[in-house]
Order: structure tokens, then sequence, then C-alpha cells
């Protein structure tokens, strides 16, 4: 048995080299290359400055108000979305689970917002809220340029992001609830339990890996918006974003270097959020996956 354990176990590995292989070749060649630059004087309007500058660059962007401020706007998108989208995530993935009469039209409905491009959805919304042509202030019977003042500027940021990935929210939530037990569910009923009841003790502890899958891949997703605020704003009125930064200085200044820090950066930032998130909602994961 051991022997052909280990067999198995190198036949296993054999058939996941390629796999590896490609996924090492995609990912980490291109990380390894980024951290590379990021030590580097490296900008490609002046080639003949290149050179080894160790820590400088990250020192410089550590040190940058533009950096700290840009940060700061990226934590608050992604709490306040991320948090309004968990929380409608879950009411339509319930009514989506109990829904008897039109269940596939309802989901499909729901989930039309996610099916848009980002830019699309973006775009839409930029012009609904617009002074002029817009309808959200003749609706409101406002007189309100959103676009140009920061905290009206990211409430419409917010509230696009929340209407394009709440329903992405909503099917990742649903699919954690097809697995709860119903036994469960009708014997605490039996036993007296409310809905509320059954929710707290029940639903929500079981639905707890779930929830913690769905918050990884969106926070994740939220703390490296681009395109929402690109073609919103462009960063003005003090809505530019880390993803924001880093383009500014790698694309549009070429460069490479600098840039590359900041990337680096953001990956950090983004490693150290979802080993929060795994450490938060690891306990319960392993337990599940122990039963």
């Amino acid at each position: 048995m051991n022997k052909r354990n280990i067999a198995e176990r190198r036949l296993a590995w054999l058939l996941c080299a390629p796999a590896l292989a490609a996924m090492l070749l995609v990912t980490a060649y291109p990380i390894l290359y980024a951290i590379w630059l990021s030590l580097h004087r490296y900008d490609l309007r002046f080639p003949e400055q290149s050179r080894f500058i160790g820590l400088a660059n990250y020192a410089s962007v550590l040190s940058s108000e533009v950096w700290w401020q840009a940060l700061t706007n990226t934590v608050i998108i992604t709490i306040c979305s991320v948090t309004v989208e968990l929380v409608l995530g879950f009411a339509l993935a319930l009514l989506m689970f109990k829904a008897t009469l039109g269940r596939r039209t309802i989901r499909t409905v729901i989930l039309i917002p996610y099916a848009m491009i980002t830019v699309v959805s973006a775009l839409a919304w930029k012009f609904a809220f617009d002074p002029t042509t817009g309808f959200v202030n003749a609706l409101l019977n406002l007189d309100q340029a959103w676009l140009t003042e920061r905290w009206s500027a990211f409430f419409v940021i917010i509230f696009t992001e929340i209407w394009k990935t709440t329903p992405f929210m909503a099917l990742l939530l649903l699919a954690g609830l097809t697995l709860i037990p119903q036994d469960l569910l009708k014997a605490a009923r039996v036993d007296g339990a409310t809905a509320w009841q059954r929710f707290i003790h029940i639903t929500l502890p079981l639905m707890k890996p779930t929830i913690g899958v769905a918050l990884l891949f969106r926070t994740l997703d939220a703390f490296r918006i681009f395109d929402t605020v690109y073609v919103q704003t462009r960063g003005a009125a003090g809505t530019e974003t880390v993803s924001m930064v880093g383009y500014n200085v790698l694309i549009a200044r070429l460069n490479l270097g600098l840039g590359s820090a900041v990337s680096v950066l953001i990956f950090i930032a983004m490693l150290i959020i979802a080993l929060l998130l795994i450490k938060g909602f690891g306990a319960p994961l392993s337990q599940t996956r122990g039963q």
C-alpha cells in the first residue's frame, strides 16, 4: 500500500506539473519582476539613469501624502461598499432561496447588473447623477453637482459599486444557503424558535464559511477598484485610489521603478487583508471540512 500511495502521489504531481508551471509563469514571474523593478530607478523617459537604489522607491511612496490619501479613499470605498453589499446580498439571497413563484425570473433580474461591464455601469450612473442630463436630481428635486465634491462623489462611486456587485455577493451567499440542512431548521421551528432565532443561531453560524469566502473575494476586488473611479471622476475631487496612483505613476509617467513599488505595496496590502479574513473565518471553515 505504501508503494502504491507513493506511486499515486508521484503521478498526481506529474499531472499537476504543467498547471503549476503555467501558474508560475503567469503569476510568480511578474510578481518577482515587479519586485526587482521596484528596487531600481527605472524611468522610461530617462533610461540612461537606471540603477539599483534599494528601498528608496518604497520610502518615497510611503512618505508621500498622495499615497496615504489614496489608501484612505480606498479603505473608505472598500468598507462602505462591501458592508452594504453583504447586507443587501444576504437579503437577496434569502429572497431567491425562498421564492417559489417565478424563481428563475427573480434570479435573472437580480443578476442583470453583475452581467454588465463595469465601465458601462459606471458611465450609466455618471450620466444619471449628472446635474444637467441626469434623472437623479430631477427625481429628488435637488440641484447637486454630485461628482465635483469629495463626499458626494464617494457616494456615487460606492453606490455604483453596490449596484454592480451586490448580485455577485448574493450569488455566493445563495450557494451557502442551499447547503444548510433544512431538517435542522424544521426541528428548530418545531421547538418553538422564531424566524429571527433560527437565522441568528442556525443560519448565520452555518453560513460563516460562505460569508468568509464572499467577503474575501469581494473585499480584494473592491480594494483594487480602478475603472469606476477612473470613468466617473478620474481621481478628481480627492477620490484617487491606490490603483489610480499606480496607473498614474506606472502608465502615465512611465516610471517603472516607482510604479512597481506602488504595485508591490498594493499586493502586500491585499495579502494582509486576505490573511486577516482567512484567520477570522478559517476556524469554522476547517471545522466544516472536518465534519
